[in-house]
């Protein structure tokens, strides 16, 4: 296949970074009311701490199906006014928007677990192509600027949601307890914002962010024709294993034990919270919607963190290198995640999280930036949804175990989990020194 945007990349001014960065705050609105709540969730409709990470791999089962897919599909993609990445955009918006309208409405577990499979495969379908996005449109000097940008959204959008339940309850005084075992009305209200928010922010970036076409649309189109059919598809879908560049394969490691340590602490950070602060591991207690509620005031200051270290960190990049500050970044987030262990305030739990919010500006950016330097342009999508099998990888592998090692190694006191996520990070930052990034430093 030969199929390449034009190799004329102009530099972009601030705003067309903006706007072509927008969605990300819808994408991210709807992912921290799903990281901060989906636990809450299920654990009102009955679930049972041990079999949360099972519950949980709806969503790193999405993504290992739908990433590679789309990203495939959005390399072999143009249509005249949609471009290449937009209509994936468009349709993901839509049934991402519908499932998170549903999920807070859900009238039992299974019902709860299947909406959480629908809604992490729509917001996989327009989040995935964003990433390919920023290779296609800007040249390698803008790149991490570009990704940089995806993470202040990414962290402005994670901090609005995941403060909603509080704000509802504490500002306008909305029921935050669970009433005949349903889902608290703090909880339902924040999703329905969530869906109006996640479609309005992706529409923006569908209109106002243009694409440029293929450099030679006759080849494009030809090319397109001769490799169709489903069969085709799969073959180069599997095929890509095998021709992954070698500083892919060098940051799948790095990948595999950061997410171990995130999926932990999104499964795990509401029990955790509710049985060493507030002495409960009663899901229909007051108490333990309260912890809820604070573990979302947590999320939204890690995220706010890495909405302000987008920025400050491809400056020490450029001092140093990316792989120096993503090294810091993991070792900054996982000893602070582990030392949640050591507290039984809530007030200080806001601590760890500014470590946290420091490491996850990295990582939505840092590897991605590396990556973009060592791919084909003419496979950026597939490659960039090849390489999230290595987020989703871990994930399946935390939502298999994690239950189990919590259960017999840790009495199931899901706060030695946590610690358990820091160690992985810590790791995910020595490996970090081994890769290799030869693509030029960000200007």
């Amino acid at each position: 296949m030969k199929m390449e945007l034009s190799t004329l990349k102009p530099r972009l001014s601030f705003w067309q970074l903006w706007n072509m960065s927008f969605g990300f705050f819808g994408i991210q609105f709807g992912f921290a009311l799903q990281n901060a709540n989906t636990s809450r969730i299920f654990s009102t409709l009955g679930a049972s701490p041990d079999d949360l990470p099972l519950f949980w791999l709806a969503a790193p089962v999405t993504g290992l199906l739908v990433q590679p897919v789309i990203g495939y599909l959005s390399d072999n993609t143009w249509h005249p006014y949609w471009g290449r990445r937009r209509p994936f955009f468009f349709l993901g918006a839509i049934f991402a928007s519908i499932a998170l309208f549903m999920m807070p409405n859900s009238t039992s577990l299974w019902m709860a677990v299947a909406v959480l499979w629908m809604m992490d495969a729509a917001i996989n379908v327009s989040m995935e192509p964003f990433r390919a996005f920023v290779g296609d449109k800007l040249d390698t000097s803008q790149q991490t600027a570009g990704f940089a940008m995806q993470t202040f959204f990414i962290g402005c959008g994670a901090v609005v949601a995941s403060l909603l339940p509080t704000i509802f309850s504490d500002y306008f005084a909305v029921s935050n307890v669970p009433v005949d075992g349903m889902i608290p009305d703090t909880v339902r209200y924040s999703f329905y914002i969530g869906a109006l928010v996640y479609l309005l922010s992706v529409m923006w970036t569908v209109f106002t962010a243009k694409e440029a076409p293929p450099e030679d649309l006759a080849q494009f189109r030809a090319e397109r024709k001769a490799s169709g059919g489903l069969g085709n598809a799969i073959t180069e879908i599997l095929g890509g294993f095998a021709k992954m560049p070698k500083t892919m394969v060098q940051l799948a490691l790095v990948q595999f034990f950061t997410w171990i340590a995130l999926f932990a602490m999104w499964i795990y950070t509401g029990t955790a919270v509710a049985d060493n602060v507030w002495g409960t591991t009663d899901a229909q207690s007051a108490g333990y919607q309260d912890a809820g509620n604070w573990v979302g005031i947590m999320f939204g200051v890690y995220n706010g963190v890495s909405a302000l270290a987008a920025f400050i960190l491809p400056v020490f990049a450029r001092a140093t290198s990316r792989k120096f500050v993503h090294t810091t970044c993991l070792a900054i987030g996982g000893l602070s995640l582990a030392s949640i262990f050591l507290i039984t305030d809530k007030y200080t739990l806001i601590y760890p999280m500014i470590g946290v919010g420091i490491a996850w500006a990295s990582i939505l950016t840092m590897p991605y930036a590396i990556l973009a330097g060592a791919l084909p342009a003419k496979r950026m999508g597939y490659f960039m949804g090849l390489f999230n099998f290595f987020v989703v990888i871990p994930q399946i592998v935390s939502g298999l175990l994690l239950g189990w090692v919590t259960t017999q190694f840790f009495g199931g006191h899901t706060v030695k989990t946590l610690m358990l996520g820091g160690a992985c990070m810590v790791l995910a930052g020595i490996l970090t020194l081994f890769v290799t990034d030869k693509a030029p430093a960000a200007k």
